[in-house]
C-alpha cells in the first residue's frame, strides 16, 4: 500500500500525469462548489430566510456562495463533501488516470476495455448517493461525538471508496461480475488503502488532489494483486 501511494505521488514528474493532476484539481473544485451549492439550497429550502453560520455570518441565497466567509466554510465542509465528489470523479476521469499510470508502469499490457461513459457515470452516481447519505449521517454524528465519529466515517468511507475505485479499475479488463468477485477476494488488502484515501479526502486543500491519487493507487493495487490476469480483456465497447 505504501509503495502504491509513493508511486502515485512521485509520478508527478510525468507531464501527462501532471496535466491530469491540474485538470483533476479543477474538476474537484467545480464538483465541490456544485455540491456545496446544492447543500446550501436544500438548507435554505428547509430553513427559509437568512441563515447564520459560524465565520460565514449571514447567508442569503446562492449569491453568498462566493463570499470569502462562505469559501472558508466550504473548506471545512470539504472534510465531508469531498468523499462524494471523489465518487463522481471516478465516472468522469478514472479511465484517463489509469491510462497514464499504465503507460508509465505497465507498458506491456494488452489493450483494455474502456467502460462506456454512461455506464461509468451511472456507477459513480449510485455510489455518490450512498456516500452522500453516509456522510450526512457522519456530519450529524461528528457534531455530537467529540470527534470520534470522524474515525467511524473514515472506516466506512474507506470500504465504500475501495470498492468503487477497485471495481471500476477491474472493469477495464473484466466483466462486472468478475470485477466484484475480485474485490470480494481482495477485500482485506484493499480496505486499508481505502481508509487512507478517506483520510486524505478529509484534509482541506490536500483533498482536491486525492481523487486522482486514489485512482492511481488502486490501478497499482489491481496490477500487483492480479499480474496474471492483466490480459483477460472483455470485448472492447465504444464509449456511449
Amino acid at each position: 500500500m505504501i509503495r502504491a501511494y509513493i508511486d502515485a505521488v512521485t509520478q508527478i514528474r510525468d507531464p501527462r500525469y501532471r496535466k491530469l493532476l491540474w485538470i483533476g484539481i479543477i474538476l474537484s473544485v467545480v464538483l465541490l462548489f456544485l455540491l456545496y451549492a446544492f447543500v446550501l439550497l436544500i438548507v435554505q429550502l428547509l430553513m427559509p430566510g437568512a441563515l447564520f453560520l459560524p465565520i460565514t455570518g449571514q447567508v442569503e441565497g446562492l449569491s453568498s456562495l462566493f463570499s470569502l466567509g462562505s469559501i472558508l466554510y466550504l473548506l471545512g465542509l470539504s472534510v465531508f463533501l469531498m468523499v462524494p465528489v471523489a465518487s463522481v470523479f471516478t465516472g468522469f476521469y478514472l479511465d484517463d488516470v489509469a491510462d497514464a499510470v499504465e503507460a508509465e508502469h505497465y507498458r506491456d499490457l494488452a489493450p483494455r476495455n474502456r467502460t462506456p461513459l454512461l455506464e461509468a457515470l451511472g456507477d459513480g452516481l449510485r455510489y455518490f448517493g450512498l456516500l452522500v447519505g453516509v456522510n450526512v449521517v457522519g456530519m450529524a454524528i461528528f457534531a455530537v461525538s467529540n470527534g470520534w465519529g470522524l474515525t467511524i466515517l473514515w472506516v466506512v468511507n474507506g470500504l465504500l471508496l475501495s470498492r468503487e475505485f477497485f471495481t471500476m479499475i477491474a472493469r477495464r479488463r473484466h466483466g462486472p461480475e468478475d470485477a466484484r468477485r475480485l474485490f470480494r477476494n481482495d477485500f482485506y488488502w484493499l480496505w486499508l488503502p481505502g481508509i487512507v484515501l478517506a483520510i486524505g479526502l478529509s484534509i482541506p486543500v490536500v483533498n482536491l488532489a486525492m481523487p486522482l491519487v486514489g485512482a492511481a493507487v488502486f490501478t497499482h493495487l489491481y496490477h500487483w494483486l492480479h499480474p496474471t490476469e492483466q490480459d483477460v480483456v472483455p470485448e472492447v465497447t465504444d464509449d456511449a
